[in-house]
């Protein structure tokens, strides 16, 4: 092996070795166990969830999509992050879910266009300030349930409001907690 092979060689291993060497994490989790928190998200998780399901079963409309469930957890679970806050919640889902209709209904349904929905998705979130994690799935959802532009309203625009204003509700209950911590 001349030198300059060798030398690219090293430079290789040690970039390896750096890069896998930033996959072994630092420290602990600094989450803390707060049971007035926990009981706060188990109330508002259950009373959202009941909401939405009771409406499906009262009117003939789906209320309900698996993703709201990950976004009572940031509802009322983390409250005040900034991936909770209202413009989040609402504006996530129908940016995300309008990125996923039209990706549908010009794409299909292939796998490249699933990926490229939920990749979209995530970047117009970003862009709009409207990024919500949970949200990121409803691509999948409207994808790989094929629906129509109406599921834009019924369920993710309503739902998305009926989480939003169960948060005001529960969360401002507490003497210690003010939600949201911004609108726009």
């Amino acid at each position: 092996m001349d030198r300059i092979s060798a030398a690219r060689h090293k430079e290789k291993r040690y970039f390896h070795i750096h890069y896998l060497s930033k996959m072994k994490g630092k420290g602990r989790s600094p989450l803390q166990i707060n049971v007035k928190d926990a009981i706060t998200g188990l109330i508002g998780g259950f009373l959202t969830i009941f909401a939405l399901i009771l409406l499906t079963k009262i009117t003939s409309a789906v209320w309900l999509m698996a993703p709201f469930g990950a976004s009572c957890v940031l509802a009322f679970g983390l409250w005040n992050a900034p991936l909770s806050q209202p413009r989040n919640i609402i504006g996530g889902h129908f940016v995300s879910t309008f990125v996923g209709l039209a990706s549908y209904h010009f794409f299909g349904d292939e796998p490249w266009a699933i990926g490229l929905a939920v990749g979209l998705a995530i970047a117009v979130m970003m862009l709009t300030k409207t990024t919500h994690p949970p949200a990121g799935a409803d691509p999948l959802v409207v994808m790989l349930g094929q629906y129509g532009w109406s599921y834009l309203f019924t369920p993710v625009l309503t739902g998305a409001v009926i989480i939003v204003l169960l948060a005001l509700l529960i969360n401002n209950l507490r003497s210690n907690r003010s939600y949201p911590t911004f609108w726009i």
